[in-house]
């Protein structure tokens, strides 16, 4: 009888302690009971994941900084006169201007004019007009505007040629500003990218005016405008320098083009907010009156 006594007591010590092992300790998560399906973890965030929407949105372009032209040697079309400008914001000063040309007297016989004595020429802001910063420089005897490209500028072509009688020499500013062909060289697939991320600036701008063009006169005149462009362009870029090898100059105008496609579409009325998949002749037709009777 003894034994068996004992035998319930042993039974009756071990419940009590496997029990007691249950029991969770306070802030420690709770045991799962055996069979129950395990949870599946919460996986982690990546370090420098985007936001929901972040990605696929196109980046905002920005004109070119006036500051970057500073210590910049600029030649016309990359290799005739010199331009250097220095400071930023809305006033600029042309430190050295030199233009390359020819005779009054003699148009056989090439000339050089240096423009800038002692004190620079000021050269002030005003706007965009044509999508990129446009500067006035009120240059003596040949006063001329330029826009701010990136790290050259462009001049538009001049109506007449600037004539300096005591040089015997007439010339024009007219063109595009920038480098000679060996910095160009460096780099050619960088102009290559420029040039392919232009046109496809132009190409978006353009659509998106082709479709206010039937609603729009403006819009219908920038799209007549712009089926001659690319003859423009070849025929104000085929003097740069090894501009058949490297097509920096193109790469130039067609960013430009583009900064004023996307100028003068931002002016434009917006395009028409019908419903798609309705045609222009559906969203006009009027309602039909209900009668008294209904």
């Amino acid at each position: 009888m003894n034994w068996r006594v004992l035998i319930l007591i042993c039974c009756f010590g071990l419940g009590a302690s496997a029990a007691r092992a249950q029991l969770a300790l306070p802030g420690a998560a709770p045991e799962e009971p055996a069979g129950a399906p395990a949870k599946a973890a919460r996986p982690k965030k990546a370090v420098g994941t985007p936001k929901s929407g972040a990605a696929g949105k196109p980046a905002k372009t920005s004109s070119p900084d006036p500051a970057n032209l500073e210590g910049r040697q600029l030649l016309l079309n990359g290799k005739d006169g010199l331009l250097q400008v220095s400071g930023s914001g809305n006033t600029l000063q042309i430190d050295k201007l030199r233009l390359a040309g020819e005779g009054v007297s003699d148009p056989s016989q090439r000339c050089m004019v240096d423009i800038v004595g002692e004190k620079p020429i000021t050269a002030t802001s005003v706007g965009r007009p044509d999508g990129r910063e446009r500067f006035e420089a009120d240059v003596p005897a040949c006063p001329f505007a330029f826009d701010v490209l990136d790290g050259a500028v462009l001049v538009p072509a001049q109506i007449t040629a600037c004539v300096f009688k005591a040089a015997d020499c007439q010339t024009s500013p007219g063109g595009l500003w920038g480098p000679d062909a060996t910095e160009l060289e460096k780099d050619p697939a960088a102009i290559e990218k420029r040039r392919s991320d232009a046109e496809k600036a132009m190409g978006k701008a353009l659509h998106a005016i082709e479709e206010r063009a039937q609603e729009n006169p403006d819009a219908a005149n920038l799209v007549s405008d712009q089926n001659g462009f690319a003859g423009e362009r070849d025929d104000a870029c085929r003097s740069y320098v090894k501009e058949s090898a490297l097509g920096y100059c193109a790469a130039n105008l067609t960013e430009a083009r583009a900064a004023l496609l996307q100028a003068r579409l931002a002016a434009l009325l917006p395009a028409s907010a019908s419903k798609p998949g309705k045609s222009a002749a559906e969203t006009k037709k009027k309602k039909k009156p209900v009668s008294d009777t209904d």
